[in-house]
């Protein structure tokens, strides 16, 4: 058996935890990577992406993605995104990514812009 890296360790941790309360609520799953931040809302039941939002947005492109006003800027779109479609309540996916930095500056900004996790 191959041993699980750290972010992979937190990974599988934190979707385990999800499983049990995910059947009711929509997930809000978030990717960091080096130069974007992207953030979805996936209801597994149908296993359908509702609402989604990146630095990779037409109007959002000529910006760097890799600060937290930018994370922040993705959270309200999400959030807009997902009022549309008429989600409210989310169960926050942060992945294997820790909970500080873009992540907690898009979970911020996402709860400011109504959605409720």
């Amino acid at each position: 058996m191959a041993k699980l890296s750290l972010f992979a360790r937190r990974r599988r941790r934190v979707r385990t935890a999800l499983k049990a309360v995910s059947g009711t609520r929509p997930r809000l799953s978030v990717h960091r990577s080096g130069r974007h931040i992207y953030a979805q809302i996936i209801d597994d039941a149908q296993g359908k992406t509702l609402a989604a939002a990146s630095t990779l947005d037409k109007d959002v492109r000529g910006n760097t993605g890799a600060t937290a006003d930018a994370a922040a800027d993705v959270g309200k779109r999400v959030a807009a995104a997902a009022t549309a479609a008429g989600v409210t309540r989310v169960v926050f996916d942060r992945g294997g990514f820790l909970f500080h930095g873009r992540v907690k500056a898009l979970a911020d900004a996402a709860r400011e812009a109504g959605l409720e996790f």
